[in-house]
């Protein structure tokens, strides 16, 4: 097990969640993609996005995907 594997699994459990609960890989790589993008700070508040959209419903692969997609396309003047 990872370092990641336990704090996830700790992290899960503090909150009530399972670490299958998580799309681990998912957030990784929209964060990736937000920070080389955009604006490195803008990847953990990205992934806080993408927890509330995903908790009000949404599907997390759909919103990784749009979000990902914007980052990807975001332009290059506006990047810091």
């Amino acid at each position: 097990m990872s370092v990641l594997d336990t704090w996830i699994a700790a992290a899960c459990d503090e909150l009530g969640l399972t670490p299958a609960d998580t799309e681990t890989k998912v957030v990784l790589d929209l964060a990736r993609d937000v920070a080389h993008n955009v604006v490195r700070p803008g990847a953990p508040v990205t992934a806080y996005l993408m927890g509330v959209a995903v908790g009000r419903g949404a599907d997390p692969a759909d919103v990784a995907a749009r979000l990902s997609s914007l980052a990807l396309d975001w332009p290059a003047d506006g990047r810091e």
